[in-house]
């Protein structure tokens, strides 16, 4: 099947957390005999900051998001696809978008795949006239970033017709352990980039951490941290390439996570950087949401605080020793459950699934 992916970026990170998500999942699809075209726009500088050239698994399409006759003419061809799919999240023009692509009528699949489910929800649930209210139930098939059982019963509850999660994960060729790299060496690493929503959350659990921890050395990466107060004893080393997300996660003695404020409320929504750390073998220390364990073992191949002093207590007590035995024993899990083979594989038989059921209810429709 052909698939045009409507997204925010396959080959820049930059401003732009889901593209490793985008490609862990589009390339397994393109590893099933799949055809890939990814639409993405020429904005917040993210062809400036590649990450990565076209791969050869999908053809890129870069737009103008000003240029409206073009946008026009490359959603119809979009649309001779056998599935269209608009991403959330992709940065501009994304209600027209949402409402262009779910009034598409060639007979193409119509999806929308939510990759901030909790940002979409808490939109609709705050504004009844949004658009996409009446856009929703046009779609034949909603994906999330994930969010589990309270963000696919409330998608079904503003009428989607179907709604799965697919969660993140890992590509075992992609990120795996590596050798320490100075740039990054420290007892604690942290990397994300400053949003509205995690600033708050990287306060408590890392920046206070800090604090609390002087004789400790954090590392602190992502966008917009620049002017951000911190203690001495954090380091902060910018924007990290993918292409350094190995070195990243194995150069200090633990790894934090941090959920955004909506995820962490919501549970059940593990962030990339979870199964990368993982999968590079890294100890990693998360804090607390609902539904960790279906993807990590608390204690075993993960570690959870519940605030800034819980963080600060585990970097200085955790042993290299047992930082290798937590970090092995994760990678062993995500190898074994949380590949993007296996999330493709599941992708796969959900659009099937879907396709046929669409075609089915046609068939009965054209009878009746």
């Amino acid at each position: 099947m052909k698939i045009a992916f409507w997204g925010s970026s396959l080959v820049s990170a930059y401003w732009n957390g889901a593209a490793t998500y985008y490609r862990g999942v589009l390339r397994a699809l393109a590893n099933l005999g799949y055809e890939i075209t990814f639409y993405e726009p020429d904005a917040y500088d993210r062809q400036k900051h590649r990450d990565i050239p076209d791969p050869d698994w999908a053809r890129i399409v870069v737009y103008n998001p000003n240029a409206s006759e073009e946008v026009e003419r490359f959603v119809r061809h979009s649309a001779e696809a056998d599935v269209v799919v608009k991403a959330s999240g992709v940065g501009v023009l994304d209600q027209w978008l949402e409402t262009r692509i779910a009034s598409v009528q060639t007979g193409a699949l119509r999806v929308f795949w939510d990759v901030d489910a909790p940002a979409t929800l808490d939109r609709l649930t705050g504004d009844r006239n949004d658009p996409f209210h009446n856009a929703l139930p046009n779609y034949d098939l909603v994906l999330t970033y994930g969010g589990g059982r309270p963000v696919t019963d409330r998608y079904r509850e503003l009428r989607a017709r179907r709604c799965e999660a697919i969660y993140n994960a890992f590509d075992p060729d992609v990120h795996f352990p590596v050798d320490p790299d100075p740039r990054f060496a420290g007892d604690l690493s942290f990397l994300g980039n400053r949003l509205p929503d995690r600033e708050e959350r990287v306060e408590e659990f890392f920046l206070k951490a800090a604090a609390l921890a002087p004789a400790e050395r954090y590392i602190l990466g992502g966008s917009g941290w620049g002017d951000k107060p911190k203690a001495p004893n954090v380091t902060y080393v910018g924007h990290v390439y993918t292409a350094d997300h190995n070195a990243f996660n194995c150069s200090a003695r633990a790894v934090l996570n941090i959920s955004r404020e909506s995820m962490a409320r919501y549970g059940f929504s593990p962030a990339t950087r979870v199964f990368e750390a993982a999968g590079a073998a890294a100890c990693l220390i998360t804090d607390a949401w609902e539904g960790l364990e279906m993807f990590l073992q608390p204690g075993r191949e993960v570690l959870v605080a519940r605030n800034g002093e819980e963080v600060a207590q585990i970097s200085r007590q955790i042993t290299p020793e047992q930082s290798r035995t937590i970090g092995r024993a994760a990678r062993q899990r995500v190898l074994m459950e949380h590949t993007y083979k296996q999330r493709g594989a599941l992708v796969d038989a959900i659009l099937r699934e879907t396709t046929d059921l669409s075609k089915d209810a046609a068939a009965l429709e054209f009878r009746a």
